[in-house]
């Protein structure tokens, strides 16, 4: 029996989204099941968001986000400090 190594990869097909596809498919092992999700598809866009998707691409390993794509997306506070919402005069 082979066991595997699951690698969910996130993707919207943008630039970034394909140099990390190919990254990934590079340093993939014979234990590495690596599959390309597509992010247009609703279904594929709700099970991103269960898994904590906040952008793409990101990579979900044997079912749990990776660390280098957790913790980034849209932050009121942040958005708000550069500007977003406050009137220029």
């Amino acid at each position: 029996m082979s066991i595997k190594r699951k690698i969910e990869i996130f993707s919207a097909g943008c630039p970034a989204c394909v140099e990390a596809i190919e990254t990934v498919n590079e340093i993939a092992c014979s234990s590495c099941e690596v599959e390309v999700l597509d992010m247009h598809q609703p279904a594929v866009a709700a099970m991103a968001k269960e898994h904590g998707v906040r952008n793409v691409p990101a990579m979900v390993v044997d079912g749990k986000l990776a660390d280098c794509c957790a913790g980034r997306g849209i932050d009121e506070a942040t958005l708000r400090a550069a500007g977003v919402g406050v009137p220029l005069y």
